[in-house]
């Protein structure tokens, strides 16, 4: 049943110096769905609605600086740096099926491509962080988060993350890379109306599909339930 926490606390995942939190959902057996959050959010401990459909447990990922996970020092953020974070709870559920928000949309992309066979699919969304920092380096001007409260999200990661260079063709790699060692016919199901250029360029890509959030969903539950 949806809108009911089943987990006052976090599984708490080990990632080098990184307490990385990540809450259960739903529980239960078969294929899990992950689920990413966008920039400066975090994940609430209660199942969506909109995950009623899917047919196994279904787990929620804090990144760092986010949520319950670790907050650390002098910032260092990367899309690469949380995408390792996606990497190690991908290891921890042995594989999964992605639903991507904001910039975890772009996270679950990198992962699709960079894990594969362990990747049953993931669904790209809108949401804030989605854009980036486009796809040019920015000026010199830099600005100096407010610092030291210790509470998430990190002010670091809300500037460096908000910087992040995304360019298309690098974004493509990762598209080619889902679709050579998929184990789903559609690797990658877009549901964002918002299409920064690295989107585009993804959306562009032969076998990409765009449908909404929860038509993809459905789809991807048939998929790993078949």
């Amino acid at each position: 049943m949806t809108g009911i926490p089943i987990a006052d606390r976090p599984t708490l995942l080990r990632h080098g110096r990184i307490d990385l939190a990540l809450w259960t959902l739903r529980s239960g057996e078969g294929r899990p769905l992950l689920l990413l959050h966008g920039l400066g959010e975090h994940t609430v401990p209660i199942e969506p609605e909109w995950t009623a459909t899917w047919p196994g447990p279904v787990y929620g990922l804090d990144f760092t600086g986010h949520g319950a996970s670790t907050l650390p020092r002098g910032g260092g953020y990367t899309a690469e740096m949380l995408m390792a974070d996606a990497d190690a709870a991908l290891a921890h559920l042995g594989e999964a099926s992605l639903v991507g928000r904001g910039l975890g949309a772009y996270i679950a992309l990198m992962l699709a491509g960079s894990r594969p066979a362990q990747v049953y699919g993931a669904v790209l969304c809108d949401g804030p962080g989605l854009s980036g920092g486009g796809v040019q380096p920015g000026g010199t001007f830099v600005t100096v988060p407010r610092f030291g409260h210790g509470t998430t999200p990190d002010p670091f990661a809300m500037v460096e993350l908000n910087r992040d260079i995304r360019p298309p063709d690098y974004a493509a790699q990762f598209v080619r890379l889902g679709f050579e060692r998929s184990p789903v016919p559609d690797p990658l199901l877009v549901a964002a109306i918002v299409r920064p250029e690295w989107l585009a360029t993804v959306v562009a890509q032969p076998g990409v599909r765009t449908m909404h959030r929860d038509r993809a969903l459905a789809e991807l539950a048939r998929t790993v339930s078949g």
